[in-house]
């Protein structure tokens, strides 16, 4: 007799949630005869195997590539254990049991880790995909300990010394989803993040990684730029196709989202920079050609995906190359002059105050109409 069992549904998926560095361990479910065939495969790709009593485990260059002598497979009960578990083990683990008396085809393993790698100095928002209602109970805990938690719209941040000696005003809590959002990064903030709902029969599991030394950070993001020449700003992230915006001074200058880009979409940028940047699509990496002294400032980036944000700050400075002092001045003086019109014009076309065409009359007033223009 031949018995089909057809595949789980995505929404009966066993989660088996795990930092990185721990171990985990998928159970077959049955009872496993001599004569059985079981086969693991992830992604669809065969990965581990048991024939009677011989077993393979990753017979490819690519599985051998990824896992790296961290799979085991037990021979009595067809255990698969994954050791050292990676943000990239994680995916659907499908097993396949093939006998005399049954085939079953299982998609009953899913290995979920939450990998957030940032750097010194960022901010970051982990998000729970939820919106509050009235029966919510939210709670985060840091490396066991609780750190926070939201009823409703009435939260709670850092109810003892440990945790306020630990995050010192960081933490910040949105009373409408719950999301946590970590300010002004360190190391000592790395670690395990757990979210805690009752609305849910499962946990959320945030392995967060503080990353780059200070030197590097330095490097990264404070640059200092001769007038003229060209600066990349690079964002430094594994996840390119993440929705990025780039901001100068809090002005919204670039975007990608998915596979569209938009530079300068208003006005004001496209006064400052006139077609003077460039982004890279695949890195998201923002490049500032020809640049002036009116480009330094504070360049902010943010990145945005369902599980996390992240706001990473740069720091531009110009600096001009002049003969004398009095002809820097004159130079610096000049662009900020030529900063200050274009700030009016911006201003008083966006109060639809005056016609097409703008003069200046006297040097003590800067906006004025032309009555023989209009």
């Amino acid at each position: 007799m031949l018995v089909c069992i057809s595949a789980i549904s995505a929404a009966q998926l066993d989660q088996m949630k795990k930092k990185e560095g721990e171990s985990v361990s998928l159970d077959p479910g049955v009872i496993k005869h001599p004569n059985d065939v079981l086969m693991w495969y992830f992604n669809d790709s065969l990965i581990a195997e048991i024939t009677g009593d011989q077993s393979k485990i990753c017979t490819d260059v690519q599985c051998d590539e990824r896992f790296r002598d961290r799979l085991k497979l037990d021979h009595q009960t067809g255990f698969l254990t994954i050791t050292n578990t990676r943000i990239t083990d994680s995916g659907a683990y499908e097993l396949k049991i093939n006998s005399s008396r049954f085939n079953i085809s299982r998609n009953a393993f899913g290995v979920d880790t939450d990998g957030v790698s940032v750097m010194e100095g960022d901010s970051v928002a982990l998000h729970t995909d939820v919106k509050m209602t009235q029966q919510d109970r939210i709670r985060w805990y840091f490396n066991s300990i609780r750190i926070a938690e939201i009823i409703y719209k009435h939260s709670k941040i850092c109810t003892d010394e440990q945790c306020k000696e630990r995050f010192r005003g960081r933490l910040k809590l949105d009373s409408h989803t719950g999301d946590l959002t970590i300010t002004n990064i360190r190391t000592t903030d790395a670690g395990v993040y757990k979210l805690l709902m009752n609305s849910r029969n499962s946990d959320r599991i945030f392995n967060v990684a503080v990353s780059v030394s200070a030197a590097e950070q330095n490097e990264m993001k404070r640059k200092s730029v001769k007038e003229g020449e060209s600066v990349t700003l690079d964002p430094g992230v594994i996840k390119p196709n993440d929705l990025m915006r780039w901001y100068f001074n809090d002005i919204l200058v670039d975007e990608i989202t998915g596979d569209q880009s938009k530079i300068c979409t208003d006005d004001q940028c496209k006064e400052s920079f006139r077609d003077r940047l460039k982004l890279d699509h695949q890195t998201g990496s923002l490049t500032i050609m020809n640049i002036t002294n009116t480009d330094s400032g504070d360049y902010k980036l943010l990145i945005i995906n369902s599980r996390f944000s992240i706001i990473r700050s740069f720091s531009v400075i110009v600096t001009c190359e002049c003969n004398s002092v009095i002809q820097c001045l004159r130079k610096i003086l000049l662009q900020l002059f030529s900063l200050l019109i274009i700030s009016i014009i911006f201003t008083c076309k966006s109060k639809q105050q005056i016609p097409s065409e703008l003069c200046f009359s006297h040097i003590s007033q800067m906006c004025v109409y032309c009555s023989n223009r209009r």
